[in-house]
């Protein structure tokens, strides 16, 4: 590639996701997203990975799909996690040149984001070899991402006290029954309802009758700490957390867009008309909201250490009026006070705002965190008037919008060509200070 070319977007999509299916007809709407403002178009490249998988699994699978290749889980975790070390193999590489010297953007919806957090975080370890480095991705782009996990998946079914077990009869359960048979089925099924189960060996061809009514009854994949469902668990994002997973890279620009729903926040929506296509996926996400937002935290135990850091940044914000009562040592978020209630309560139907953000707490890493009067897609490209900053996490809040507003579904709204079209501009930023002299950057104030 010509460093002349804009770098190549790689899209990489959330739980349940199907690709394109969802997506839509992207070069339909390229000149949002995927031209650079007049220079040559922006590849973009949509890398399939596990839609149900866990986070590890998943960012294998993204890594061998650009690069080529068998999958290898790693023999570790395989035996680890009672599955097979080897996926599937691909014959065709997306972005075989891919390297330090030839990097990529990413993009990633929901769990599509934590995804590629847990790919760089892979790749700095070493995991792939020594030929791979976490500057082989040049940014970090996220939507709607839980980062730190959501209480949503504990309402839809996963114990609050013994994760990963999963409440008999619950929503949850009767998702993963719904994905044991889909597995069982899927040399019968298209392509888009492919789970990437490979290394499990839960088809037909593989798995008994027997076997299979048998995870019908208790699944080792949902009830287990190696799939989707216990990744977004405050649980497991204390674990990734202590192991330093989702440090920054100094050389990475970082981005993510935090959608929020009006309603949840305590204040008015904004009146506007909508279409019978935005309703329907608006009213569900209405109700899941609610439901993060009353959700009992008293019920979680052991209290996960992701709110020991949310308890230390409310003492330093709440009013001295606010009575706070400790539980176990941990700030009771369910009588906190409005800093905590709001960060944690406030959300866009699938995830709370401040898992939104970014890993670890705000002094935890580095940040800039701006407004909802700021909203990113209300400026316009007088903005990119200075270089942006590697090494940061630039969080941007989108105001009135639910966790499917921006994608994957393309509905053609104002909100989604003003999105793609500042994401375009975001990254020929990036573009441009690529081409120019690499500078050292000062990291006193990283994690």
């Amino acid at each position: 590639m010509s460093p002349s070319e804009p770098v190549p977007l790689v899209i990489v999509e959330g739980f349940l996701g199907a690709g394109t299916l969802f997506w839509g007809n992207f070069e339909a709407h390229s000149n949002y997203a995927c031209q650079s403002n007049g220079e040559k178009d922006r590849k973009t490249i949509f890398a399939s990975v596990g839609p149900v998988s866990s986070l590890h699994d998943r960012a294998c699978e993204l890594f061998y799909s650009l690069v080529g290749g068998t999958v290898d889980y790693g023999e570790k975790h395989a035996e680890e996690n009672g599955h097979g070390r080897f996926g599937r193999t691909h014959q065709v590489a997306l972005y075989p040149e891919w390297s330090a010297d030839h990097p990529l953007h990413f993009l990633g919806h929901s769990l599509g984001g934590q995804t590629i957090i847990k790919l760089q975080w892979l790749l700095s370890t070493g995991f792939f070899g020594q030929n791979y480095h976490p500057d082989m991705i040049l940014s970090v782009n996220t939507v709607s991402t839980p980062f730190r996990g959501t209480q949503l998946v504990y309402a839809l079914g996963e114990e609050t006290q013994r994760a990963p077990d999963v409440r008999p009869f619950s929503a949850g359960d009767i998702l993963a029954k719904g994905v044991h048979i889909a597995a069982y089925l899927s040399p019968l099924l298209p392509s888009f309802l492919d789970l990437y189960v490979d290394s499990r060996r839960l088809s037909f061809r593989d798995a008994s009758l027997t076997s299979f009514l048998g995870q019908l009854w208790k699944s080792d994949w949902a009830e287990s700490c190696d799939a989707a469902p216990y990744d977004v668990t405050f649980d497991a994002a204390s674990e990734r957390e202590a192991a330093e997973e989702g440090a920054i890279n100094t050389y990475t620009y970082y981005r993510s867009y935090c959608a929020t729903l009006s309603h949840t926040e305590g204040s008015p929506s904004t009146s506007r008309a909508y279409s019978w296509a935005q309703k329907i996926l608006a009213w569900p996400l209405s109700f899941t909201s609610k439901t993060i937002a009353t959700f009992p935290f008293s019920s979680l135990r052991p209290i996960p250490a992701v709110f020991e850091t949310l308890a230390s940044a409310h003492l330093a914000s709440i009013m001295r009026s606010e009575k706070t009562e400790l539980q176990d040592g941990i700030i009771d978020v369910d009588r906190s006070g409005t800093y905590l209630s709001t960060a944690l309560r406030a959300n866009d139907g699938i995830v709370p705002l401040f898992s939104q953000w970014h890993p670890f707490e705000c002094k935890f890493t580095r940040c800039r965190h701006f407004s909802h009067t700021d909203n990113v897609l209300g400026w316009d490209e007088t903005r990119y008037g200075r270089p942006p900053d590697p090494g940061i996490w630039h969080v941007h809040h989108l105001e009135d919008a639910h966790h499917l507003s921006i994608a994957p579904v393309w509905l053609g709204t104002a909100e989604q060509k003003a999105f793609w079209k500042d994401l375009g501009h975001w990254l020929r930023a990036i573009d441009t200070v690529r081409r120019g002299p690499r500078q050292e950057i000062s990291t006193a104030d990283s994690r």
